[in-house]
């Protein structure tokens, strides 16, 4: 059978690609299937998006925009257009997405399905606080609309249901309304935690807020980092969408080139830089997705692929936490290059089994070196948990069933509305 990778490449998976285009295409009509799963353009990291020995229901060709209320900002599409084609469609009438992650190659369904957040968490919250209703197909022929007035708890499992419940045909997204294109950003270095914690504080009334830490560093550089953050520009001007420009990744490194030596020798680049502090205007693209300018990046990791991490902590024992987590990636003699920390708001999702909670999240990726690699991520998520934390599933391959019930603990609501066809490699994991 084909194979069908995740942004990490592990695990592995093997299974049948049934391509849709039309919602008639749903439910398949062969009958040998086996499982299903929705599929888009494979952005999770671990096997969240994975159905390994059964089907994949690839969704990419329902990609039609539907309707658009200009002066609401309303946009109803089909779940396999990206976010990319949205911003392409919305940003030149003066629209934006209210809520995006870090790549603008993920398909509405997939960003329905694992509820993403982004660097506005702390003020819009979820991606699913901003749909106003969808069309769920089931495999048994039914069709239901959902919003948070119909069918609500179908809306409230659908989004972060980890496509699981059904086929998502269409959804309506309540846009952002925008001036500019360009994006008032400023970057402030901090050395350790505390100081990260007093600028988020100080920077709470910025709509985006992100920060690089360099999780090699150690001694008196140790939890060193920059602070960015930034709002849309209020500059009345909004020109024509622009074609991005791009080059792509053109082989899988050898094992060997991202270490402990290389990383750090980027990370110390990286810092240095910058000055202590940076004010300027720049375009969105470059301030929400740095990494799509890459092609296939995920290729410098090598033929083995990634292990992605990404755990949120509560505010009461955050620094600690984090702390702990970063020593013991110091300690183990791994690396990550992309580390990523944030303060998660207050707003909840509507989402049944959404990831971010208040606190502090800490994301992480490590190459894989076999058992080394695991153990170091395996002791991560006993940390999360020993703190009372959760693991986001879109960036999963190593949490256990015990974890998955720890940190989701309304997963036994959420099963009864699993549909009775669907299932995946990460159900099947953290179920067993």
């Amino acid at each position: 059978m084909p194979t069908f990778e995740s942004w990490g490449r592990y695990p592995r998976g093997e299974q049948k690609l049934k391509p849709l285009f039309w919602a008639s295409d749903f439910p398949p009509k062969d009958g040998d299937e086996g499982s299903l799963l929705p599929a888009g353009l494979g952005r999770s990291y671990g096997d969240v998006c994975l159905n390994h020995g059964n089907t994949l229901l690839l969704t990419r060709g329902m990609d039609r925009m539907l309707a658009f209320d200009q002066d609401r900002g309303v946009l109803r599409c089909e779940a396999g257009v990206t976010l990319a084609e949205i911003l392409e469609f919305a940003v030149p009438r003066g629209w934006f997405l209210p809520v995006t992650p870090g790549t603008k190659f993920v398909t509405i369904g997939g960003a329905i399905a694992n509820d993403v957040h982004g660097k506005n968490h702390h003020v819009a919250g979820t991606f699913g606080r901003h749909l106003m209703r969808f069309e769920l197909l089931r495999s048994d022929g039914s069709r239901m609309v959902c919003s948070p007035a119909e069918n609500s708890e179908w809306f409230a499992a659908t989004i972060s249901g980890f496509g699981l419940t059904g086929l998502i045909h269409w959804a309506e997204i309540q846009l952002k309304k925008i001036r500019s294109r360009k994006v008032r950003y400023e970057a402030t270095k901090f050395h350790g935690l505390e100081e990260f914690v007093a600028l988020s504080e100080e920077k709470r009334d910025r709509e985006y807020t992100v920060s690089w830490i360099d999780c090699v560093a150690r001694g008196k550089d140790a939890a060193r980092g920059i602070f960015m953050c930034g709002d849309h520009s209020e500059l009345a001007e909004m020109s024509e969408t622009r074609a991005e420009k791009t080059i792509s990744f053109p082989f899988d490194l050898p094992t060997i080139a991202l270490n402990r030596s290389t990383v750090g020798m980027f990370n110390s680049l990286y810092f240095h830089k910058q000055g202590k502090s940076v004010s300027k205007l720049i375009d969105y693209e470059p301030f929400f997705y740095p990494l799509d300018a890459v092609l296939h990046w995920n290729r410098m990791y090598g033929k083995q692929g990634l292990l992605q991490f990404q755990c949120v902590v509560p505010h009461a024992n955050g620094l600690e936490a984090i702390g702990g987590i970063l020593k013991a990636i110091a300690d183990s003699g791994l690396a990550s290059f992309l580390a990523v920390l944030k303060v998660c708001g207050d707003v909840a999702s509507p989402g049944m089994m959404s990831f971010p909670k208040p606190g502090i999240t800490l994301a992480l990726d490590f190459p894989i070196r076999e058992e080394r690699t695991f153990a170091l991520v395996d002791r991560l998520g006993v940390m999360t948990a020993e703190a009372g934390g959760r693991l986001y599933a879109a960036k999963d391959a190593r949490m256990t069933g015990d974890q998955f019930r720890q940190f989701y603990p309304r997963w036994r609501e959420f099963s009864r509305y699993v549909d009775e066809k669907f299932s995946s490699s990460f159900w099947r994991r953290v179920m067993a």
